[in-house]
């Protein structure tokens, strides 16, 4: 995630004269007219804009993210918990009688661990096809079944690079969920009632005729 503070180069607590004297100083040397570069222009102006929005700014210092900021791996993380969260606001059991946090990372673990398998029989199936390829040889004049072969290594090869990122993301959600500890409710022990005199008879009998 990008802070806004660093790129404007302000301590957390500026105020909104002090965001925008940082601006103007750092935008005449980072404008693109001046022998800027593009993109850190662009930052530099969304990180203006976030730190100028009262809202956006309670947001970003709550929880360190921003939507127009975050990288694609972080948005796909959060969009991960956010789904989790919808999870455990749905729960009808009782707070404090378990724990939806480890829920969330046992979650997140179990999607890690399909993403993994899948991208290993990916990567098992793509050398078996090459393996055929290796085998078939090239048809003289138009080869049309090398041709889909290849063009099914290059679609398993996207459904990998889509897997990895998948990983990527679950993972950096696990990442934000570090630090987290549910207090869970303790236990209450039932008070054992005391016997009547009924049942303290007969078990007396019982040692009695035992011995």
């Amino acid at each position: 995630m990008t802070d806004p503070y660093e790129i404007l180069g302000i301590g957390r607590d500026a105020s909104e004269e002090q965001i925008k004297t940082a601006y103007r100083k750092r935008a005449k040397t980072a404008h693109p007219d001046s022998g800027g570069d593009v993109d850190a222009f662009g930052q530099l102006q969304k990180a203006y804009e976030l730190l100028l929005d009262p809202v956006r700014r309670k947001v970003f210092d709550d929880t360190g993210y921003d939507v127009e900021l975050t990288d694609a791996v972080d948005l796909q993380a959060l969009v991960a918990i956010e789904k989790l969260i919808t999870d455990m606001v749905l729960d009808e059991r009782e707070p404090g009688t378990f724990d939806p946090v480890a829920h969330m990372r046992a979650s997140l673990l179990d999607e890690i661990r399909k993403a993994n398998f899948s991208k290993s029989e990916l990567e098992r199936h793509s050398d078996r096809i090459r393996l055929h390829l290796d085998r078939l040889g090239k048809r003289p004049g138009k080869d049309v079944v090398g041709h889909m072969l290849r063009a099914r290594i290059k679609a398993i090869a996207t459904a990998i690079s889509e897997t990895e990122a998948k990983i990527d993301a679950t993972e950096r959600a696990c990442d934000m969920l570090d630090g987290y500890l549910y207090v869970m409710d303790t236990p209450m022990l039932e008070e054992e009632e005391p016997a009547s005199d009924i049942e303290w008879d007969e078990a007396s009998e019982a040692r009695s005729a035992a011995q």
